[in-house]
């Protein structure tokens, strides 16, 4: 049948020779490649079956020094229990003693022959010396009242010396020296400890030979080898590959061949290079390279021409050698079987192909045949017929006949369907695209007709009006934005209809919300000129405009602050001048009877009035935070009383602490920040309620989420508790930042909850705002808890009690206001200085660069002229280290905008004469700047 065509014999032909040359193919590319590859991949089992054995001794090396160390703490353990048990019945026998009506140098004897006999594991007893090193109690005879520094050793009596001395000077220790064993010897390692008992002027010790403790250890560590034998032994590479492992002395000490193991391997020689062939392990250790050499095999021993490779990995800790060891003919063997199973695959799967090729042929040939036979009727007009090669035999005819149909049918229609398939499909693609572009434009597009009815809106549109798409398009515009929006805008609609492009901004409430949009309609006109539509597109410029907003009641804040800043600066000059006057009639005219009735009161407001400028310096925020230890029962219970004034009367307040507790924080803002929250929460109660603050320590031991992570330690938590409204989804997120206000356009700031978040933060604390589950919200304030450390750092120094003696002091006053200088100048008079003055800065710098006399500096911060306050303070410490400078301000942050100028101290106006007096004899304290990092609270 194979021999009856043409066609049949050629497509025969052509498979046998695809079958040679893939036959070819494989042995060529893949047979060595596979040799190769399989060869390396033993190579590398055996590397990591060294590397594997080489961890199992890396770790029972790290189990044994870890071993070691445990040892040796549970032995020093044990030798501490061993002196506090003979301190113990120390105590006991002189109880006895006492009881028994012994005298001292009894009792001490019946303690040390208890002691002289009393002995435990290993050689260990107890030995007593006295403070002058003798040995009161030691189980050697040859020791017993005898004075160490009397030994024949000198080195070693005066390293006991050293060992008493310590203890004494140490109260207790443990210390290693050489000493021999009770059955005599050369001195070895020991290790002791001693412990000093000053009251009844001797030491107590006992020891432990170290050697012991490495006894141990060497019973570790061939426990670790025989372990490592054990693995060895159940590891094989290759056929006969095998690991073994030599000291550096050339000792096996794990060999599967029990022939060789635990021998020397020194007289083995590489016969190759005449050298021992440990030598040349060693030298290619954790080198990464193997070493090849020739070796005999146990079937032909003493005949070496085989060649092997070994690799060698170091373990430093235990001095040892980690060997594999493998003939290369053994590592080759398995790649030459696989290649050889791959062959006799390849050849079966050949036979099978020609097999399966003739009978594939036998097949195909028929179906050929017929469509042979039916070529003349496709040609005359028969379009079932299908070809596509060119042929000089059956498969020739029959794709000519092919060719003709396709040409004439078959190519035209399918090219046709083909086209307007994918033009459809283009245009539907392309819709899409605009609409999803369309939908995502963060504005509201729509398309309406000179009828003003919908033929297109965007997703934006849809949403603005709160309703689907397919509702609005088809309706009329007053349908879909009501009567009242379509009156208002009207007027534009009509001039865009006259085609004219038309903006503006159109405010409307949605919802109770008033949604402000910038809109721009424009014509559709067509090729007549005519306008046949309108294209409405508008924006929302809500957030814009509220933004605009915060921004001008921010300026105006910072503005209010600005002139609060100011207005209390000079009303602290006033204040200073009322103050000091007032004071200074008081001293000078305190025997006029009852003028004490009038003055005492002026006083107090003038003081009252300080207090003022001082919130006004912390209302515009050019107050630095002052800590103080805080009482907070006082505290919250003087902002309770304060913030219960301002409420309405259906607003109770309460408060609860759990115990006296303390913080250290600035308390002018925290109690702002509570009276703050207070406030906020009288605004979300409108109908009444209740305000409660809570108070209690807490004590932070895993990661806590307030606004961020809490650190471990201990805090105080603050929680102020309303009844109200609680905080919405947008404002629980954003309550903090600035500007945020739920409140209407004019009633709120919007700083306050962000003023407390500064706060808190300056404070190094935690802020969370939740809603309680059963009504209101919680604000919880999360301080740290004061320490001894903490105030130690932060706690101002205290002024000197005794105030020096003035008198003869030459001080320059700098102060640009006449009126308050006149009253410094009276007060440093009254107090024993003599006193120059000067105006301004530039008269002050004149005058400390010409005067060496004088002794001291007492400048305001912010006058006119070429330097203010630092400057002229740097100039008189730059001229003389010792000066005495004081620093005086009508503001409370002390200007201090560098870190140079942390190192002056400020007197806050108005003061009275007993501050100025201790702010000089502090500044008379200091010889040198304070740095800043030792005085951060000033």
């Amino acid at each position: 049948m194979m021999a009856g065509t043409k066609l049949v014999r050629r497509f025969f032909l052509v498979i046998l020779m695809i079958i040679a040359v893939m036959f070819c193919a494989i042995y060529i590319y893949s047979v060595p490649l596979i040799q190769k590859e399989v060869y390396a991949i033993e190579r590398n089992s055996a590397r990591l079956a060294l590397n594997n054995v080489f961890q199992l001794a890396n770790k029972m090396y790290s189990n044994l020094e870890g071993y070691r160390e445990q040892s040796l703490d549970a032995h020093k353990q044990r030798l501490k229990a061993v002196v506090e048990l003979t301190e113990a019945q120390v105590i006991n026998t002189f109880r006895e003693a006492q009881r028994d009506n012994l005298s001292i140098n009894q009792a001490r004897a019946r303690v040390f022959e208890n002691l002289r006999n009393f002995k435990y594991g290993n050689d260990g007893y107890i030995w007593v010396a006295d403070h002058d090193a003798t040995l009161l109690s030691h189980p050697d005879p040859r020791f017993q009242g005898f004075e160490i520094s009397q030994t024949d050793n000198g080195d070693q009596s005066s390293i006991i010396r050293e060992v008493i001395n310590g203890a004494i000077n140490e109260g207790e220790g443990f210390y290693q020296y050489k000493w021999q064993r009770l059955n005599e010897g050369p001195p070895i390692d020991k290790l002791s400890y001693v412990k000093n008992y000053p009251q009844w002027g001797f030491v107590i010790g006992s020891g432990l030979y170290l050697d012991d403790l490495e006894i141990e250890v060497q019973a570790r560590k061939q426990a670790a080898i025989q372990e490592v034998r054990e693995a060895l032994s159940e590891i094989q590479i290759a056929k006969t590959g095998y690991l073994y492992i030599f000291d550096k002395d050339g000792h096996l000490l794990a060999h599967p061949n029990p022939n060789i193991d635990q021998t020397s391997a020194l007289e083995l020689i590489n016969p190759a290079s005449g050298q021992p062939i440990i030598g040349e392990l060693i030298k290619v250790a954790d080198t990464g390279n193997e070493l090849h050499y020739k070796w005999d095999k146990p079937s032909d021993p003493g005949n070496y021409v085989y060649d092997k490779i070994s690799l060698v990995r170091s373990l430093e800790g235990f001095g040892w050698y980690i060997c594999s060891s493998v003939y290369v003919d053994e590592l080759r063997h398995s790649s030459v079987l696989l290649s050889q199973r791959i062959l006799t695959i390849a050849l079966i799967s050949i036979l099978l192909a020609i097999t399966l090729a003739v009978f594939f042929v036998n097949r195909i040939v028929q179906p050929i045949k017929q469509l042979a036979r039916t070529a003349e009727r496709v040609r005359s007009g028969d379009l079932t017929a299908r070809s596509g090669i060119e042929r000089d035999d059956e498969l020739g005819m029959l794709a000519r006949t092919f060719d003709t149909m396709v040409h004439r049918l078959r190519t035209n229609i399918q090219t046709l369907d083909s086209t307007v398939q994918e033009r459809t499909q283009e245009l539907a693609q392309l819709e899409e695209r605009q609409r999803l572009i369309l939908d995502a434009l963060p504005a509201q597009i729509a398309y309406l007709d000179k009828d003003l009815r919908y033929h297109f809106v965007n997703q934006g549109y849809a949403d603005l009006f709160e309703r689907d798409k397919t509702q609005i398009v088809g309706n009329t515009i007053d349908a879909v934005i009501g009567p009242e929006m379509m009156a208002s805008i009207r007027p534009q609609i009509t001039q865009c209809l006259s085609g004219n492009e038309v903006a503006f901004e159109y405010r409307f409430d949605l919802n109770g919300r008033e949604i402000i949009t910038k809109r721009l309609l424009l014509p559709d006109i067509d090729s007549n000129g005519e306008v046949i539509g309108l294209l409405n597109l508008s924006l929302d410029i809500t957030a814009e405009k509220e933004a605009e907003r915060r921004l001008t009641e921010a300026q105006r804040m910072s503005a209010v602050g600005q002139l609060a800043g100011g207005l209390a600066h000079d009303f602290n000059n006033l204040l200073s001048v009322i103050l000091g006057n007032l004071l200074a009639a008081s001293d000078r005219f305190d025997d006029v009877e009852g003028l004490q009735k009038y003055m005492t009161p002026a006083v107090r407001a003038s003081r009252r009035g300080a207090d003022i400028t001082a919130r006004l310096l912390a209302f515009s925020r050019r107050q630095a935070l002052t800590p103080t230890r805080v009482y907070l029962p006082t505290l919250l219970q003087d902002t309770v009383e304060l913030v219960s004034s301002s409420l309405p009367c259906d607003i109770t307040v309460s408060q609860q602490v759990t115990e006296d507790i303390s913080l250290f924080v600035d308390p002018g803002q925290l109690e702002n920040a509570l009276v703050n929250l207070a406030l906020n929460a009288k605004d979300a109660m409108p109908e009444g309620g209740e305000i409660e603050f809570r108070v209690h320590p807490i004590t932070i031991t895993r990661p806590l989420e307030y606004d961020e992570p809490v650190i471990a330690g201990d805090y105080i938590e603050i929680q102020v508790n309303d009844t109200g409204s609680g905080f919405s989804g947008e404002a629980l997120t954003q309550a903090c930042e600035p500007f945020y206000t739920t409140k209407g356009s004019g009633q709120g700031s919007g700083l306050g909850l962000s003023m407390v978040y500064g706060f808190i933060k300056q404070s190094r604390g935690y802020i969370t705002i939740v809603n309680r589950p059963d009504r209101g919200a919680s604000v919880s304030l999360l301080l740290p808890a004061a320490t001894e450390l903490f105030e130690t750092i932060h706690t101002p120094e205290a002024p000197p009690s005794d105030r020096p003696d003035f008198t003869g002091q030459l001080l320059l006053l700098v102060e640009d206001d006449r009126d308050v200088r006149a009253v410094v100048r009276e007060q440093l008079v009254s107090l024993g200085f003599t006193v120059l003055e000067a105006a301004d800065a530039d008269e002050a710098e004149q005058l400390i660069t010409t005067l060496p006399e004088l002794d001291g500096l007492i400048t305001d911060i912010d006058m006119p002229g070429r330097l203010n306050g630092f400057g002229l303070a740097g100039l008189m410490r730059q001229r003389d280290a010792a000066s005495t400078i004081v620093l005086i301000s009508g503001y409370a942050n002390n200007h201090q905008a560098n870190t140079e100028d942390l190192q002056w101290k400020v007197l806050r106006k108005p003061f009275d004469r007993d501050a100025l007096a201790a702010a000089i004899s502090n500044a008379m304290q200091v010889t040198n700047p304070i740095t800043p990092s030792n005085n951060k609270q000033d």
